[in-house]
């Protein structure tokens, strides 16, 4: 069965808030944002927060909370205004993209340059709420951002790539709220692009066969058959990663017991992994927005 016969993996949702709320000629910004696809916004976020909280030893402070907020927001969606300007030509040869705004000839290069050059001013915008120190972080993610697209023509492991750039916003959050960004905050950190790289794996089991045929690379073609074992042991590295780093930076035992939760539920999730199933590996990505929930609700108990 094809990806066009199963919504659930369809990158374009007709019917939702977008095409009820804006005009017809908004519709291709907002799908290119991903606006209409808010799971990539969770998953940037929630272990944004986590950090946010870790650095604060609590709740963090409300314009901090919002400043990240609308800051993980907007660099997703510039990220995936990059990502489909480089693909452009290989997303209309792919089932579940063949329909975003570029690919489908909906919105011009032209266009989308300048929208993303709008997303990047708003972005930037931003850092003026935020220190000399943390501006400086956060400019640094800008070549993960424009190269990660490139990635996938040339190694397979372009998920590694894509994990630090999703979760710069938690170096970001340490180097704000404490003036330095500790050792134990870079393991939590590493342990959410080991997080990514398993999650964004079995999200590539999906594209799989296009992508093969396309000559594109990635963590799922790579593993191949093994995928199942490979993203087992990336979610042990991120639960040993994630547990280490939060005893580093001062979590207390509830922290530890939220890690106990996230291991059995990421455990779960490898158990369910059926490599044959598209719309099985498309569930269990989402899933992985409870994982971050996790982390966030492990971080704040672990700060009582």
């Amino acid at each position: 069965m094809s990806a066009l016969n199963r919504p659930d993996l369809n990158d374009i949702k007709h019917g939702n808030w977008v095409d009820r709320r804006l005009p017809q000629a908004w519709r291709p910004y907002a799908r290119l944002a991903r606006l209409d696809r808010p799971v990539g916004v969770w998953l940037t976020l929630f272990p944004c927060w986590a950090a946010l909280v870790q650095a604060s030893h609590g709740f963090p402070d409300l314009v901090h909370l919002t400043v990240f907020s609308l800051g993980a927001l907007l660099m997703r969606s510039a990220g995936s205004t990059v990502n489909d300007i480089a693909d452009r030509k290989f997303d209309g040869h792919v089932e579940r993209t063949r329909f975003r705004p570029l690919a489908s000839g909906q919105m011009s290069v032209p266009h989308a340059v300048l929208f993303l050059a709008a997303q990047l001013a708003l972005a930037a915008s931003l850092l003026s709420f935020l220190t000399p120190y943390t501006r400086l972080v956060a400019v640094c993610v800008l070549p993960l951002v424009f190269v990660y697209p490139l990635c996938k023509r040339i190694t397979h492991w372009p998920q590694a790539v894509l994990g630090a750039a999703f979760n710069w916003g938690m170096l970001m959050a340490w180097s704000e709220v404490a003036g330095e960004i500790p050792f134990g905050a870079i393991l939590v950190w590493l342990g959410a692009i080991t997080w990514q790289i398993g999650y964004d794996t079995v999200y590539g089991y999906v594209d799989i066969n296009d992508d093969t045929r396309l000559g594109l690379r990635s963590t799922a073609i790579l593993f191949g058959e093994r995928g199942k074992t490979w993203i087992g042991a990336f979610y042990a590295l991120t639960v040993a990663a994630w547990s280490i780093g939060g005893w580093m930076v001062g979590m207390g035992p509830l922290y530890a017991l939220g890690m106990v939760v996230i291991a059995a539920h990421l455990t779960w999730q490898t158990l369910r992994i059926d490599l044959s199933r598209p719309e099985l590996s498309y569930q269990l990505f989402l899933a992985n927005i409870l994982t971050g929930v996790l982390l966030a609700i492990a971080s704040l108990a672990g700060t009582m």
